[in-house]
């Protein structure tokens, strides 16, 4: 509930909030009036957006040159380890080769001092139009498994290929992260829609239930996202 009073008192204040994900976007809507509101999408499907009121405040887009091929793991850590809230950058894109990211143009100072290097490799960071991907769609590898139920652990241990005791070990560790927050229930029954992840493995949506065997088991089908 904090961080929820903390996003609207930033959006009364500020006229707009930070780029929250899809869950803290959808816990902050619902205690806003309709009609009040408008909100910003860098792309159709971008996963971390802005609400505003009036006027939206300035973005920029990067495209970061860098003489090696790297990952949008590798890129996250990067920002993760300036240890600067994650609010304040938007969807990290790998397509083809080239990377972006989205921030606000007063880090634009910070981000260029700070952010020069990704696996001891240097970096140059070159602002985009901000539309000029607007056309983007993430890729994504789907994946069909059987499982017994839609319990995470269960889930994950089918799409990983190892056992229950395993994942418990992950998700003990705090390595999966289950929409957007640290998941600490191994006995959680995931959604369609449903984001998570693993560290040093991937990241994952849950598509849909495609159909039930004849032992009761569910075929599902997951959705991975791969670098473009």
């Amino acid at each position: 509930m904090y961080l929820i009073e903390k996003n609207i008192n930033k959006l009364y204040s500020l006229g707009y909030t930070f780029f929250l994900n899809s869950k803290d976007l959808k816990e902050v809507t619902n205690h806003l009036k309709k009609n009040s509101y408008n909100i910003f999408k860098p792309f159709p499907n971008s996963e971390k957006n802005i609400i505003y009121t009036n006027r939206l405040p300035e973005i920029i887009l990067y495209e970061i040159k860098i003489g090696i091929p790297i990952h949008h793991s590798d890129i996250l850590g990067t920002l993760y380890s300036l240890q600067i809230d994650d609010s304040l950058f938007g969807d990290i894109i790998v397509e083809n080769n080239h990377y972006y990211f989205y921030t606000f143009k007063n880090m634009k100072t910070y981000f260029e001092m700070e952010f020069t290097k990704i696996k001891n490799s240097h970096i140059e960071l070159i602002e985009k139009e901000i539309d000029y991907l607007n056309d983007y769609e993430p890729n994504f590898l789907e994946i069909k498994v059987i499982t017994s139920s839609l319990r995470i652990d269960s889930v994950l241990a089918k799409i990983i290929k190892t056992n229950r005791d395993s994942i418990k070990d992950l998700i003990k560790d705090k390595k999966v992260i289950y929409n957007y927050e640290i998941l600490k229930d191994n006995a959680k029954n995931i959604k369609e829609g449903d984001i998570f992840s693993v560290r040093k493995v991937g990241k994952f949506k849950f598509n849909k239930i495609i159909a039930n065997t004849k032992k009761d088991n569910l075929i599902i089908s997951i959705l991975k996202y791969i670098d473009g």
